[in-house]
């Protein structure tokens, strides 16, 4: 088994060098930049699992919280769901709080289209590429119950750390997505 590679550098925001780095990834630290939010991040080897992020919670002190993106049965609405990385997901629970019939994860080629990530990248920041809105943002409680918030920037080579107070007051308003909040 190869070794896991991870920039035991913390660093205050966007990378000084570009290079290497897909635009979707740029466009997230643009929109931060924008929106006057600070965030430090970390560079590693590709997580493509909540699981495999243990090493990078470690160096951000965070869970890195787990992004789930789901549709129903005939692939016409599509959810976004943000919880805590190490909760279980019960695709039950969810859909009778949501009041919908049950849902599934999405296809790669959805996720591709509405939020512009590849699997294991998906992201909060990822409802930037959704401009016609079409994805259903669902929040757990317990996902925003610490100081910070962990995610990708639409990219699962590097992690972010942000106040949950800048993700609901700042990012979650400029983005224009209506959270509904649940409690798993």
């Amino acid at each position: 088994m190869s070794e896991f590679y991870l920039d035991p550098t913390l660093y205050d925001g966007r990378p000084a060098d570009p290079t290497g780095r897909d635009a979707v990834e740029i466009a997230c630290y643009d929109f931060l930049d924008r929106i006057g939010v600070p965030y430090q991040r970390v560079d590693h080897d590709a997580t493509p699992s909540i699981e495999a992020c243990g090493e990078v919670e470690h160096l951000l002190g965070i869970e890195i919280c787990k992004n789930l993106f789901l549709c129903n049965r005939q692939k016409t609405q599509f959810t976004l769901l943000l919880m805590p990385g190490r909760k279980a997901f019960r695709t039950k629970e969810l859909s009778a709080q949501l009041g919908c019939s049950r849902l599934s994860f999405a296809d790669a080629d959805h996720m591709q289209a509405y939020l512009g990530v590849t699997p294991g990248s998906v992201s909060v920041l990822g409802l930037l590429n959704d401009t016609e809105k079409r994805v259903r943002l669902v929040i757990d409680r317990d996902a925003l119950a610490h100081e910070y918030f962990g995610c990708h920037p639409c990219r699962n080579t590097t992690s972010l750390r942000i106040r949950t107070t800048d993700l609901t007051g700042r990012i979650l308003p400029a983005l224009g997505h209506e959270p509904t909040y649940v409690s798993l």
